[in-house]
């Protein structure tokens, strides 16, 4: 990981977590272990237990560094003390949320952005037990937790929050969206956003167009949304060919919550075999065709996507400790390595590779068998070449 080490991403920890422990018994940096927390995730070793045998991995311990190489990594018991101690302390925790905007900050000053387009969607962790504020979710038919999770174009995570299970899916859009765009704001570049139905509300509209972004949000179908469209509602006579015959209209709409009217697209789409027509909409501040609004909404590696990767690779939605604040904490550990793995993929990997899963760099990159050179002044992990199919650049 030669080009996103040179980032010196988790070396900014140092700058922003407090370290309240005190003697001269403490072996291992913030730093230090905040290396093992989020390496371990992305190689797949998501639980605290799994500490012990990889502080004893001579990969490993060169990920750590400091006393690690010589000696070990930190311990499970080391391990619990800093995720459920150290990085619940409120400072520590607000910083650790903070630091996800911080690594992409660092990221984007050698890989210049000429827009952004921000996608938000919440996601399920099922809980078993009697865990803090965990609560029964109709709509996820389980007992969990509901985070909230923020995503640029590349697939980064700008921001993510744990919520109680039973919230609605845009409660606390504010503490993630927020601090977003205000690392954004002096920047001259567009500004885009995509949510789905549960972001329709009157408050996300009014401070998007405030902060000049624009906005393309799907929106809950009612009878004055269907009295606009009665005219494509009615089935096509001629035969249906294989292919969806596909119709947009837009007109222009107010809800009774909203301070004025805005542009609604609306989508039909009639599919051979169907009795009904597929209808979605949209509302827009967007000034480019109503298909080219839906095209931009559809857009492959959305939030929901990701998410799935995220939950597949790192295990992003594991949250099994039983206090709040502690999964809170995991959440934003899982986030970091998720990230990781990704600034990997773009910065690392040749564009040939650049479409795998996280899943598969895993298993082609990080956790592939090597041997150890140690010389005087440089480490080199010496890898078979038959055992990856991907090659850093």
């Amino acid at each position: 990981m030669n080009s996103t080490a040179h980032l010196r991403l988790t070396e900014i920890a140092g700058h922003f977590l407090r370290d309240v422990r005190y003697g001269k018994n403490t072996q291992h940096s913030l730093g230090a272990q905040l290396r093992q927390s989020v390496f371990s995730r992305l190689a797949g070793y998501e639980d605290t237990n799994d500490a012990e045998r990889l502080s004893v991995d001579l990969a490993m311990r060169q990920v750590v560094g400091g006393r690690a190489i010589d000696h070990a990594a930190a311990s499970t018991s080391q391990v619990g003390r800093f995720e459920t101690e150290v990085l619940t302390l409120p400072d520590n925790g607000a910083a650790l949320m903070n630091l996800s905007g911080e690594w992409i900050d660092r990221l984007r000053q050698r890989m210049s952005v000429t827009k952004l387009v921000l996608d938000m969607d919440s996601s399920v962790s099922q809980t078993y037990g009697h865990q803090e504020a965990t609560a029964y979710n109709g709509h996820f038919g389980c007992t969990c937790y509901h985070p909230l999770f923020c995503f640029n174009q590349f697939g980064d995570v700008e921001s993510a929050l744990l919520r109680e299970g039973n919230v609605h899916c845009a409660k606390d859009w504010r503490t993630v969206l927020e601090p977003i765009v205000a690392r954004y704001r002096e920047r001259d570049i567009p500004y885009y956003f995509r949510g789905d139905a549960a972001f329709a509300n009157p408050g996300i509209h009014e401070y998007l167009e405030s902060e000049s972004f624009r906005y393309a949000i799907r929106l809950p179908a009612n009878d004055v949304l269907y009295r606009e469209i009665v005219h494509l509602m009615t089935r096509p006579v001629r035969r249906p060919p294989r292919a969806p015959i596909v119709l947009y209209h837009e007109f222009q709409y107010q809800a009774v919550a909203w301070s004025r009217k805005r542009r609604e697209i609306a989508k039909v789409e009639w599919h051979r075999g169907e009795l009904f027509p597929r209808v979605g909409f949209l509302v827009t501040n967007l000034s480019w065709t109503a298909k080219n609004v839906v095209r931009f909404y559809n857009h492959p590696g959305t939030a929901d996507q990701w998410i799935k990767e995220g939950n597949s690779a790192v295990k992003c939605t594991r949250l099994s400790c039983h206090d709040f604040l502690s999964n809170h904490v995991r959440l934003q550990l899982f986030v970091l390595a998720y990230n990781l793995g990704n600034f990997f993929r773009q910065t690392v990997l040749p564009k040939s590779a650049s479409h795998q899963t996280i899943t598969t760099l895993r298993e082609n990159v990080i956790k592939i068998g090597a041997k150890l050179v140690c010389h005087a002044r440089s480490i080199i992990f010496q890898k078979a070449e038959i055992g990856s199919s991907v090659r850093p650049r």
